[in-house]
């Protein structure tokens, strides 16, 4: 993509109700606009970004063997009051008449509306397991929607739902999105550590939340070292067995709990693997049982023939909150720093003299031979300063940036630089391509 054509409307000054990172620079870096409280317009850069997200967690859900669907964002109120969860929800649920007085909503999570879907089809063991889910827009009336995309009133979640015979191949369900999750994070390129979690609104008896470890996290977490160790990376065999991999960490899982009483916490937890840390909640799984089925009356026939009610989890990831998390965890004070996975473009070019044929002929080239490997770059041939197109740059975070100019050229060199850790190297503009593809390469591998 030429900038010259592209729409990327970037901001000077930070806006004054944007108080933390993310929210700063997505505003600053043209990613999305607000259109009223805790509600915003996706620009062409925050989307890129938001469907690179959304495609990694469809991916793992793929893998993981849960099946995609779709289901509307209005929802009629008769499932919600047919398991008490109309009025017990609270009024950051969305309620709504149409035209023929029926008591709708906007749906702030699926549970009722899935379980339903499932009732009218499956009747027998052999149908089971199934774990449906969908990626779609929700809406939660917060009472005070602030941060951004981290605590706004519409967003984009992927929520997951399993049926199973038993409890036992219920929880199987539960370790294996648990891994699946782990999985997704960590292709982000983010460390999202599991935390043992009140199951709130949903229901249940065992929760886990994944929280980015971040200075503006919303809530304090305590954890063990180990656990976050683990949760980088890399530092996960996803080829292992599931419920072994899942094994491994209970231990660990009684000691991280977000406890309110810290005395628990020093005195469960070796004091060199004590840590305390901000959060940022961006996954949340459930399993609930028949907390569902029970009131819906779902049940299938088992192998004797006889009716048995089926056992339920559930399981989110908070898409558009990700695209803040990952700003929240990674970001200087010159912009944001985006993992290669989910960048919107794979390397800025940065012509520095446009207008001057060599120049123009060297971005021309490196543009074309980073586009047919695959890399995506976004070309700066706009006339402006060079101090300008660095800063640009910078701010919105490309995990390259190729630097072209007259000087260089005579030299027959092209500046490389990594955002990620600032370094730059002097290199020939095809070592600098084969620099890009290479870099990218391994993060397939």
């Amino acid at each position: 993509m030429r900038l010259s054509n592209y729409f990327l409307p970037l901001l000077k000054e930070t806006p004054a109700e944007a108080t933390i990172a993310s929210h700063q620079y997505m505003l600053r870096a043209g990613m999305m606009k607000q259109n009223s409280a805790g509600i915003y317009s996706w620009l062409p850069l925050g989307l890129k970004v938001l469907r690179k997200i959304e495609q990694i967690v469809r991916e793992e859900q793929n893998k993981a063997g849960a099946i995609e669907m779709l289901m509307p964002t209005i929802q009629s109120a008769d499932l919600w009051k047919e398991t008490g969860r109309y009025d017990a929800y609270g009024p950051e649920m969305l309620r709504i008449t149409d035209r023929g007085g029926r008591d709708m909503l906007y749906g702030p999570t699926n549970e009722d509306m899935i379980t339903d879907i499932f009732r009218s089809y499956v009747r027998s063991y052999k149908d089971l397991p199934k774990l449906l889910y969908h990626i779609q827009w929700k809406f939660r009336d917060e009472r005070r929607p602030r941060f951004g995309v981290m605590r706004g009133r519409e967003f984009l979640m992927k929520d997951s739902y399993s049926f199973d015979i038993s409890e036992e191949a219920a929880r199987a369900s539960y370790n294996r999105m648990f891994t699946a999750y782990l999985n997704t994070f960590a292709r982000l390129g983010i460390k999202a550590v599991p935390m043992r979690a009140d199951t709130g609104p949903i229901g249940g008896d065992l929760s886990h939340e994944f929280v980015i470890l971040a200075e503006t996290g919303e809530s304090e977490v305590f954890c063990h070292k180990d656990l976050v160790d683990m949760a980088a990376p890399g530092n996960v065999d996803f080829s292992s067995d599931l419920s072994h991999i899942f094994e491994e960490r209970t231990a660990l899982y009684a000691a991280t709990e977000e406890m309110h009483d810290p005395a628990r916490f020093e005195a469960e937890v070796p004091e060199d693997k004590r840590m305390s840390a901000r959060g940022i909640e961006v996954g949340h799984i459930f399993y609930f049982g028949d907390k569902y089925t029970k009131p819906m009356n779902v049940t299938v026939m088992d192998d004797s023939g006889k009716p048995v009610r089926v056992m339920m989890g559930s399981y989110g990831i908070g898409v558009s909150r990700l695209v803040g998390g990952i700003i929240e965890a990674s970001h200087d004070d010159k912009g944001i720093i985006w993992p290669k996975s989910v960048a919107p473009f794979g390397a800025g070019i940065i012509n520095l003299k446009s207008g001057d044929s060599e120049a123009d002929a060297a971005c021309e080239d490196l543009y074309a031979k980073l586009s047919a490997a695959g890399i995506d770059p976004l070309y700066d041939d706009r006339p402006d300063r060079g101090g300008v197109k660095f800063s640009r740059m910078d701010l919105i975070g490309l995990p390259y940036q190729l630097t072209i100019g007259p000087r260089g050229l005579k030299e027959g060199i092209v500046e490389v630089k990594t955002r990620a850790t600032g370094e730059k190297q002097n290199l020939s503009p095809d070592a600098a391509v084969n620099f890009i593809i290479d870099a990218f390469a391994d993060m397939a591998a």
